[in-house]
């Protein structure tokens, strides 16, 4: 897995707004394709880079510049684990929409909607938070070799 480099924090937090929407119009719809396109961003910034959000884009080309600057930065190991913890989850709800199972869809999509409501609103990532854990208990899992 590449490293990215540090982030501003109010990027993810951004993202996490614009997540809880995707997700909360997949819980009111049952759009299971909508869904299925966020699994695939969540895959895409776990397991390949943050850089590849578009929401980070959206929020360095618009938000960002209007913002006063800051020089807090926000590790990105704890960030992409977090979306690997959204992709499993998202990828639960699609195969529960997809294949009939809306009961098993509906609550992984409101557990994901949970986490990134958390994080929007008050800046708790759970998944970072499961990533620390991992690091102070199973250094060994935690850090690659």
């Amino acid at each position: 897995m590449p490293k990215d480099a540090p982030v501003d924090p109010r990027g993810p937090r951004f993202s996490a707004w614009m997540t809880t929407v995707v997700l909360a119009i997949v819980l009111l719809t049952g759009w299971w394709r909508l869904l299925a396109a966020q699994t695939v961003l969540f895959a895409m910034c776990a397991f390949i880079s943050l850089k590849l959000n578009p929401w980070g884009h959206v929020y360095r080309f618009a938000v960002q510049p209007r913002l006063t600057p800051t020089t807090e930065r926000e590790e990105a190991a704890p960030l992409r684990f977090a979306q690997g913890v959204g992709f499993v989850f998202a990828l639960i709800g699609t195969l529960g929409y997809a294949t009939g199972l809306t009961a098993l869809g509906t609550v992984a999509t409101s557990l994901a909607l949970v986490a990134a409501l958390l994080n929007a609103a008050f800046g708790l990532c759970l998944g970072c938070e499961v990533y620390l854990l991992l690091r102070r208990y199973a250094p060994a899992l935690a850090r690659p070799q």
